[in-house]
């Protein structure tokens, strides 16, 4: 038996265990929990409605470590997946290491009070997952995780050595709403407003948010500006790739996008510093959280593509080569799929591969890791087999910018 606890019920959790469902040959059982039961109790109705699987579910505070490993210990799993907060990714490391099961996540650690996007906190757990006999697995998302999986993937097949390393992160939907965010608007906002910072000649370099725009055309969504920025891949990239001489991320905004968000800061909306209201103190970004639409309640209006990829300049055969592998996915066939947009499919389709290859022990290890740490090819597999293919080319030039 290979039974999965996933933890939170977002837009992310709904289409991993959507995607787990269609395979119950490795996820011969699911228990999905969350803070709010109802929206667990939705998503199992759902995957029951379209492929016929009992997911069981249960309620859970995932900041609590005691109430996270009493409930690990009553559905004793194979391995935990945190689809929860980031804020969240310790106290169920935590609890992991409390009840002896695996662990796997998306995105990287981060304190409530400060918008600090960095593996120090996770990585620290290493000795004590090894010393247990477990195996933690972090990012194993689109970007982090499948742009990590990429770079692994070019530089096993591609290049022999790569020399700048340039993830650009294209979001083409539109969802009709003057200002939406397509996954949780305090994580959303919080990278987008934080310095930018990319990795070149072994420093880091930092400039000011949203201050370095390039124009890119995007294979089937077009030409859109992009943004450099700071995500957390570009940390353990520069760790465990050491060869890369640069790695920089971009994002695409549209401007009425950036004008909302503008206006929000200065305004000062988009804090996380607590102030005083009617005697009780709030976090603004929390309260703005809270007016804006839910991400998983966009995928009925969302159209349009996501484009996402790597783009690598480096040698092959001694000869210089540009190479771009890159996926891109429909916002509507995902919701027909699965209820969700293409920001959440994105997401979630690599949440349950990763699983997935930790519980077949495809990939195996004792302590911490990244997902670039192991062998690519069977991730590869893994998104062309379910609902994310990828594609390669061979670019002329290396970027100009």
């Amino acid at each position: 038996m290979s039974k999965v606890l996933v933890i939170g019920a977002g837009g992310v959790s709904s289409v991993a265990v959507h995607k787990m469902a269609q395979l119950p040959e490795i996820f011969s059982a699911i228990v999905l929990a969350s803070r709010r039961r109802f929206k667990c109790d939705a998503i199992a109705a759902s995957v029951k409605e379209r492929f016929g699987y009992d997911v069981e579910t249960a309620e859970v505070d995932a900041d609590d470590v005691d109430a996270t490993a009493a409930l690990i210990e009553q559905v004793r799993p194979k391995l935990v997946v945190n689809l929860a907060l980031p804020y969240q990714d310790l106290a169920i490391m935590d609890a992991c290491l409390r009840t002896g099961v695996d662990y796997l996540d998306t995105a990287n650690y981060e304190p409530r009070d400060e918008a600090k996007f960095e593996y120090k906190w996770q990585w620290a757990y290493h000795d004590r997952f090894r010393e247990a006999g477990l195996m933690a697995l972090l990012g194993s998302g689109f970007d982090p995780g499948v742009t990590s999986v990429f770079a692994t993937y070019i530089r096993k097949h591609l290049l022999d050595r790569i020399e700048t390393l340039d993830i650009l992160d294209c979001n083409g939907g539109d969802h009709g709403q003057h200002f939406a965010t397509n996954f949780n608007p305090e994580i959303n906002i919080r990278e987008v407003t934080a310095p930018a910072r990319h990795y070149e000649d072994g420093r880091w370099i930092e400039t000011p948010a949203l201050s370095t725009k390039q124009v890119f055309d995007f294979d089937q969504v077009g030409e859109k500006n992009m943004y450099l920025m700071y995500h957390e891949e570009l940390e353990s990239l520069a760790t465990h790739l050491p060869e890369i001489e640069r790695i920089r991320f971009w994002m695409t905004f549209g401007d009425q996008y950036l004008k909302h968000l503008e206006v929000l800061q200065n305004v000062g909306m988009t804090r996380i510093d607590p102030v005083m209201y009617e005697g009780r103190e709030i976090i603004p970004l929390q309260f703005l959280k809270a007016v804006l639409p839910e991400p998983a309640s966009l995928g009925e209006t969302t159209k349009g593509k996501t484009n996402i990829g790597d783009i690598a300049t480096g040698t092959k055969d001694g000869e210089r080569k540009t190479v771009y592998v890159y996926n891109v996915c429909d916002h509507e066939e995902a919701f027909r799929e699965t209820g969700n947009q293409a920001v959440s499919y994105t997401t979630g389709v690599p949440a349950m591969i990763g699983a997935a290859l930790m519980l077949t022990g495809a990939w195996r290890g004792e302590g911490v890791f990244n997902i670039e740490q192991f062998d690519p090819d069977p991730f590869m597999e893994m998104l062309n087999q379910n609902g994310l293919p990828w594609q390669v080319r061979e670019l002329p030039e290396p970027l100009p910018f």
